[in-house]
């Protein structure tokens, strides 16, 4: 079972069962996984250019970067939690 970079109904787990990893689906999820680590390595960038800068004058702002970087982590741990699960099913015994 592959864990999928995005969520079902009420946020749930998406999970894809298949021994197919060049089928549309995994090459779909492959692609998502790759925009999603490339726009956290952006944001992480961006983040460290403003806090080093000290460019924020205003907490809303900062709410808003801090919820950005929550969203990102996120979306980097999915990634992490499903390539790991690939790995060691792939291990050998």
């Amino acid at each position: 079972m592959r864990l999928l970079p995005w969520s079902g109904p009420g946020g749930k787990p998406c999970y894809l069962s298949t021994d197919d990893s060049d089928g549309y689906v995994s090459r779909l999820a492959d692609h998502i996984e790759a925009m999603q680590l490339g726009a956290a390595d952006k944001l992480r960038e961006e983040a460290l250019q403003i806090l080093e800068g000290r460019r924020i004058d205003d907490e809303e702002d900062m709410a808003l970067l801090a919820a950005r970087l929550a969203g990102a982590l996120g979306d980097v741990l999915r990634v992490a939690n499903s390539r790991g699960h690939l790995l060691a099913k792939r291990a050998p015994s």
